[in-house]
C-alpha cells in the first residue's frame, strides 16, 4: 500500500507591526489640520522612539512624492493576474508604499539609504513593474483584487527580513491592517485640539460593519508640556 504522503503546512510570518498616528482629540488626521495642532513638533520624536525605521503609508499620503505630480499610464493595461516580488535593492529600512494598482511615478532609488518597496495587487500592469525595475525599487504583488495584506507581510517578512515596521497613514490603510487582524500595537499622539468637520479622515477607516471593535490592552501614557498626549496600546485578541 503506498504511503500517503502528507502535506506541509508553512506558517505564514509576519513583521512586529505599530500603527502611529497623530490625531485630534476627537480622532481625526488630516494631515493640514494636525499641522496646526499644539503637540504636533512630538510626532516625529515619538515616532521614532518605537524603533520602526520601515514604515508604510498609502497611496493618497504619498502622492506628494509623485514625479512631476504625473501618473504612470501603461499602453497595455493587463493585469498579470499573479503574484510575485521582486529585490532590487536590499536595505535595512524601508519606505513602503501601498499602490494597489500600480500609479505612482518614483525618482530613481539607486542610491537611495532608506529605499522604496511598492505593495501592489494582482491587478498590476507588467509594464509597471517593469517601470519599477528600471528605477531599482523592489515590489511585491498579492491579492487577486486587492492587496493581500497578510500575503504581502509574509514576504516582507520572509524575503525583505523586515522585523518591525510602523503603519504611518492613511485611515483606510490604518483599517484595513487593522481589520486583517495584522496590527499588533496602536500608538496615539493626540495633539491639543478639536477639528470637529463632518467627512474627514478618522484613526481608523473602512471596516465591515458587522466587524467588532478590537479589544486593546494599555501599554503606557505619555503627556507632554506641549499638550499632546501620547497613549500606546497593545492589541489583545487577534482574529476577533
Amino acid at each position: 500500500m503506498a504511503k500517503k504522503q502528507e502535506s506541509k503546512v508553512i506558517k505564514m510570518m509576519k513583521p512586529y507591526i505599530i500603527c502611529h498616528m497623530m490625531t485630534s482629540v476627537d480622532g481625526r488626521i488630516d494631515c493640514g489640520m494636525t499641522a496646526q495642532l499644539s503637540g504636533v513638533s512630538d510626532y516625529y520624536t515619538t515616532l521614532n522612539e518605537l524603533d520602526a525605521t520601515t514604515r508604510i503609508s498609502g497611496r493618497i499620503t504619498d502622492q506628494d512624492e509623485l514625479a512631476g505630480g504625473r501618473l504612470f499610464k501603461a499602453q497595455n493595461q493587463t493585469p498579470i493576474n499573479h503574484a510575485g516580488f521582486s529585490k532590487k535593492q536590499l536595505a535595512d529600512s524601508y519606505n513602503i508604499v501601498m499602490d494597489t494598482r500600480g500609479t505612482l511615478l518614483w525618482e530613481n532609488d539607486i542610491n537611495n539609504l532608506k529605499p522604496h518597496l511598492i505593495i501592489t495587487s494582482e491587478q498590476v500592469s507588467q509594464a509597471y513593474l517593469d517601470y519599477l525595475d528600471t528605477q531599482n525599487i523592489s515590489w511585491i504583488a498579492v491579492g487577486t483584487n486587492h492587496i493581500d495584506l497578510t500575503k504581502a507581510m509574509d514576504v516582507l517578512a520572509r524575503e525583505f527580513k523586515v522585523q518591525r515596521l510602523a503603519i504611518v497613514g492613511g485611515g483606510r490603510i490604518d483599517g484595513a491592517f487593522l481589520d486583517a487582524d495584522l496590527i499588533d500595537e496602536i500608538s496615539i499622539l493626540i495633539g491639543a485640539g478639536a477639528d470637529g468637520r463632518v467627512q474627514q479622515p478618522t484613526l481608523f477607516d473602512g471596516r465591515p460593519v458587522t466587524r467588532k471593535p478590537v479589544p486593546l490592552s494599555l501599554k503606557n501614557v505619555q503627556s507632554f508640556e506641549d499638550g499632546g498626549v501620547w497613549l500606546r496600546y497593545l492589541v489583545k485578541n487577534q482574529n476577533v
